[in-house]
């Protein structure tokens, strides 16, 4: 579980209009880094995204971490996201 309302933000707005590739690639880079603050970091281009997890979803999440319609971020969704039937 990520430690920061971001990742999870950004999952319940984007996993159901996700392909299943671009699944795959948010299934790697949630569970390979040992290290769940440095895609928080790399999100919000604090530091560089290793070439290994540098693809399409990871220029989502960073279009994401921008946050251009400015709203309030402040805690992880409520999970009833993942039950929800794709709109």
């Amino acid at each position: 579980i990520l430690v920061h309302p971001l990742s999870s933000l950004f999952a319940k707005e984007n996993l159901n209009h996700m392909s299943e590739q671009q699944l795959n690639l948010y299934d790697r880079l949630i569970n390979e880094p040992s290290n769940d603050w440095d895609i928080y970091y790399w999100a919000t281009e604090a530091k560089p995204t290793p070439a290994e997890f540098e693809n399409d979803v990871m220029a989502m999440l960073r279009e994401f971490a921008k946050n251009k319609k400015r709203e309030q971020r402040l805690r992880q969704p409520d999970l009833e996201y993942l039950f929800e039937s794709p709109r």
